[in-house]
This record gives structure tokens, C-alpha cells and sequence, in this order.
């Protein structure tokens, strides 16, 4: 786990609907809810890897 901020890895939309075997438009949706926190770096999207961990956690909890 990083230490600090700085030091968490950034993956791109499609890295993140493949890790959930999602499309791209679903993740997209997710960003524009504001369940997931995700960097504008042009006209793409980074989220960082902790994120995705923390929105599978609290869905797993309410599902549980």
C-alpha cells in the first residue's frame, strides 16, 4: 500500500472496466455519479488503483 498520495498508481478507464470486466461506458457512468473519484488529465479520465478498491468494498458490503 503507498505511503502517501504520490505514490499511487493511476490506471485509465479501460484498464479499470477490464480489471471489472465492465465496459468503458459503465466505468464512464460510475465517474459521472461520483461513486468513483477519478483526475481529468485532458480529455481522458486516471483513477487511481486505491480508489477502485474502495467503491468494490463498499458494494460488496451492501450487497452482502
Amino acid at each position: 500500500m503507498p505511503k502517501n498520495e504520490s505514490e499511487s498508481r493511476f490506471v485509465t478507464v479501460a484498464e479499470v472496466a477490464d480489471q471489472l470486466r465492465v465496459s468503458n461506458m459503465t466505468v464512464y457512468r460510475l465517474i459521472q455519479s461520483g461513486q468513483v473519484a477519478a483526475v481529468r488529465v485532458g480529455r481522458s479520465y486516471r483513477i487511481r488503483e486505491a480508489e477502485i478498491d474502495r467503491y468494490l468494498a463498499g458494494q460488496y458490503t451492501q450487497a452482502g
